[in-house]
């Protein structure tokens, strides 16, 4: 059997991840809620938040589906669902805001109050939030083999290592890319992410409205 077309979701799986998860949009956040954190304090906040959002994401990609199934929710309806919330998100990163769906500025406000900000908010929400829980769901929805599910596996481990990095390198990305250099990196993962919640949402309502294929296609 040929292992093309599991490779090729696997890759279309990270890029949406990385889209979503913005590594270079978090870096001003990071700066400011471990402003007052010795060197030694943040790299222990960075290796924490890095295996939180490792965590979070296996523990969505493989349970995820068995909640949806507990209240009755389809996934074709969680695709259609979770690719508005993924437009929304593109939204606001296509203008360089940062969104309400990642997190709030009461959270992080609190979180600035907080002596461990690593597991909130830096982790959750702000990297893994509502946006890369469902699509990794969705992702696992749609492995059939072993192999493929390794492949997501993987996929999620390169994902909190890129967060790692992101936020090991934040002070010295931050003084060069300025903030120019996030906002453009920010609305070219906006305008990736739109994208993807479109073939989301197409995806959902093709499951759900089968006869809406066959009308397009007549």
């Amino acid at each position: 059997m040929s292992i093309a077309p599991e490779l090729h979701n696997a890759l279309q799986t990270l890029i949406a991840l990385l889209a979503i998860l913005n590594p270079i949009g978090a870096i001003p956040i990071f700066i400011a809620l471990t402003a007052d954190e010795d060197p030694a304090q943040q790299l222990a906040t960075i290796k924490l938040a890095s295996r939180s959002v490792a965590i979070v994401l296996l523990i969505a990609a493989f349970l995820g589906e068995y909640i949806l199934q507990f209240f009755g929710i389809s996934i074709a309806a969680f695709q259609v669902a979770g690719g508005m919330v993924l437009m929304l998100l593109a939204f606001n990163m296509l203008q360089a805001k940062s969104s309400r769906y990642r997190h709030t500025p009461e959270e992080t406000a609190e979180g600035m109050s907080k002596e461990e900000v690593a597991v909130v908010p830096l982790a959750i929400p702000l990297m893994a939030g509502p946006g890369t829980m469902i699509t990794v769901i969705i992702a696992h929805h749609k492995n059939a083999s072993w192999f493929a599910s390794g492949l997501l596996v993987l996929d999620i481990l390169i994902i909190a290592g890129v967060a790692y990095a992101a936020l090991r390198l934040a002070r010295p990305l931050s003084r060069r890319l300025g903030v120019t250099g996030i906002n453009i990196s920010t609305r070219i993962f906006g305008l990736v992410l739109a994208a993807i919640a479109v073939t989301f949402i197409a995806n959902g309502l093709a499951a759900l409205f089968p006869g809406l294929v066959h009308v397009s296609t007549a």
